[in-house]
């Protein structure tokens, strides 16, 4: 309950006039959607939208490829140095990511990659984290699998494809959602790395409609809502996955 109140007092605050947003009851024939119509009229909702639905989708896939082939090389592959890497790959989760904002903004600005879409993905299309998960995952996995393969004539690439990725929807369901939750509600990067209202994702472009109209809570309210069925979307379509996927890494 009280993680959901505030929400349902969203939804509900979202719902009434104007005049009634500071009343604590508003009879249920004075409700409508007017607030969501204002925000989608006046404001470019669906730019932001837009943007904010091709940024997290290509953060994500990125992220699913890169973060999915780094943690199968660190638990199955022996390279050198292979140790070294991985803990180094640790050691970046320990720096504070306020420590990072300058220098990362001078190189993409350097790059010519500010206000554009590039700037906006290619920087975050891998996480320490996930690469750790995705180990810890592939560590579970039984080393009989591998093995009876590799008698059966597959390489490392055939195992990946054949073997473990079949068995890791678990691993990229927990992915898709902890990365695209991630993305969709960032608001310090896309707000340093876009500049004008065309690129603003959703939570940015919602800041700055809460900064001008901050006396209208039920619109405020409103955006709030739209910005978060999305997320509550996906998490309902993979959460059985998602579950499973937190639950079993690690274990063996």
């Amino acid at each position: 309950m009280v993680t959901l109140l505030p929400f349902i007092w969203s939804v509900y605050t979202s719902l009434k006039p104007t005049s009634e947003v500071f009343h604590v009851f508003t009879p249920l024939h004075k409700l409508n959607l007017g607030s969501y119509s204002y925000i989608i009229g006046q404001f470019p909702f669906g730019r932001w939208l837009f943007n904010s639905v091709l940024v997290g989708l290509i953060v994500t896939v990125g992220n699913l490829i890169v973060n999915t082939l780094a943690g199968y090389a660190f638990a199955r592959l022996r390279f050198p140095l292979r140790g070294v890497i991985f803990y180094l790959f640790l050691g970046v989760m320990m720096v504070p990511g306020q420590v990072l904002l300058v220098p990362i903004y001078m190189l993409l600005a350097n790059l010519g990659w500010i206000n554009t879409y590039t700037g906006l993905t290619l920087p975050f299309l891998m996480s320490p984290f996930m690469i750790f998960l995705a180990r810890q995952f592939f560590l579970g996995v039984p080393k009989d699998l591998e093995e009876a393969a590799i008698i059966d004539g597959v390489n490392y690439w055939g195992l990946f494809w054949r073997i473990f990725l079949p068995i890791s929807r678990p691993l990229l369901a927990a992915e898709v959602i902890l990365t695209f939750q991630s993305n969709w509600n960032s608001f310090q990067w896309p707000l340093l790395l876009a500049n004008s209202q065309s690129m603003y994702t959703l939570p940015v472009g919602l800041n700055s409609f809460y900064g001008q109209y901050s006396a209208y809570w039920n619109s405020v309210m409103a955006g709030v809502i739209l910005l978060t069925i999305p997320m509550i979307i996906v998490f309902l379509i993979l959460q059985r996955q998602f579950i499973q996927g937190i639950s079993t890494t690690g274990l063996k």
